[in-house]
């Protein structure tokens, strides 16, 4: 019967990182997996997470399975994390989570919930979003559509455009939006414009998903979550997939969280029950050392504030490489103005290059970037920026 199965074609993203992996050019440059790295290039171990996992190490008794929905307590952390503790949402028991293997676990069990719950009912993506939410949406059986998200003239948010769509979604469609630090565009809406946002989701009476990876990688822990707050209005229903893949470098941990508010109390027990009935016929229980690790930090007042200062790090070193990159390449003598890149906002960037310009900075130059034009701006250092620089004006004539 395997005789019959045809190759499949490798990720567009994962490839570039296995040719980035086996190219031998020393100065070789990769921009393009989503993962933070430090000024050496490397993605590391944050100081808060080893001393979490030498207290867990020390003191575990057991390697028994967790409940369905997780670690009660990491699902609670994660709920005060994203919406404060003393929010309404909270306060009023009308939010549950379940615990999943990683951002890409929740949105998955997101879309099977929805699948069968909601059949029929359309998502809305943005255009353009990260490359596999129309994998995993269409996967779980679920009708797709697109709203404009990215304005190429401004190098902005096609805000009126994508209003515009929107206004003409049916009732009970579900709408995805990304918390912050939008993939790959690095552009978020403002505080006004997600109050429009929240406002049209209550008029159309559409379902909001956030995909929210990134918190407190564009301007802080509140700042970010500024979205997600304007959205959970009193009755308001929403599902958030998050992950702590990035704010706390557990990348291979797969670390991540979906949580649903509800109408009421009453409402959101029923979704828990379906929540655990999806994931029981699909890896039936998650893993504990992450997010262990993640309750371990966010329990403990010390740990907590030694984390926050690592996060902050990292986010100003991004920033800090946005205007560096920003500076070198208007000094550099190119006419096209990239001064877009540093007011967006976490990891990604939408350079404006094409596909032929992309090919031509792998092929000639070992520099490794999505086909879209799409760049982890963290895989740039001062080492590396210059040569980033040379590049880009070589192609771009």
């Amino acid at each position: 019967m395997f005789q019959q199965v045809q190759t499949a074609p490798p990720d567009a993203i994962l490839g570039l990182n296995e040719a980035f992996r086996n190219d031998p050019n020393p100065e070789k440059i990769n921009l393009s997996v989503g993962v933070y790295k430090d000024e050496q290039g490397v993605t590391p171990v944050l100081k808060c997470v080893k001393e979490a996992e030498k207290r867990l190490l020390e003191g575990e008794t057991t390697k028994s399975y967790l409940p369905i929905d997780g670690r009660p307590g990491y699902n609670k952390a994660v709920r005060e994390l994203m919406f404060g503790a003393d929010h309404e949402v909270i306060a009023a028991n009308r939010a549950v989570t379940v615990q999943s293997p990683g951002g890409t676990g929740a949105l998955r069990v997101a879309g099977d919930f929805l699948a069968d719950n909601f059949p029929g009912r359309t998502l809305w993506l943005s255009q353009p979003t990260w490359p596999n939410h129309p994998n995993i949406f269409s996967a779980a059986g679920i009708p797709l559509n697109t709203y404009p998200y990215f304005d190429k003239q401004t190098n902005g948010l096609a805000f009126e455009p994508m209003m515009e769509t929107l206004g003409k979604a049916a009732k009970g469609d579900i709408l995805l939006l990304h918390g912050c630090c939008h993939n790959p565009t690095g552009i978020d809406p403002t505080p006004d414009q997600w109050k429009a946002i929240g406002d049209l989701v209550q008029e159309k009476e559409l379902l909001p998903l956030l995909d929210f990876a990134y918190q407190g990688f564009g301007d802080g822990l509140v700042e970010d979550a500024v979205g997600l707050r304007e959205l959970a209005r009193p009755g308001q229903e929403m599902l958030i997939c998050s992950s702590f893949s990035k704010n706390f470098g557990l990348y291979n941990e797969r670390v991540g969280a979906l949580t649903a508010v509800a109408t009421g109390e009453s409402e959101a027990k029923a979704v828990l029950s379906q929540l655990k009935k999806v994931i029981r016929s699909n890896y039936s229980n998650p893993p504990t050392h992450g997010a262990a690790t993640v309750e371990t930090v966010l329990g403990d007042a010390a740990l907590k504030t030694m984390w926050e200062g690592e996060l902050a790090h990292m986010r100003d070193r991004i920033n800090g490489i946005r205007k560096l990159f920003v500076d070198k390449i208007s000094a550099c003598g190119i006419d096209q103005d990239f001064s877009f890149i540093q007011k967006q906002k976490g990891m990604f960037s939408f350079s404006g290059l094409n596909q032929m310009q992309v090919d031509q900075l792998r092929n000639e130059m070992s520099i490794y970037i999505v086909g879209s034009g799409r760049i982890n701006v963290a895989g740039i250092s001062e080492a590396n920026v210059d040569r980033l620089c040379e590049g880009i004006k070589r192609v771009i004539g």
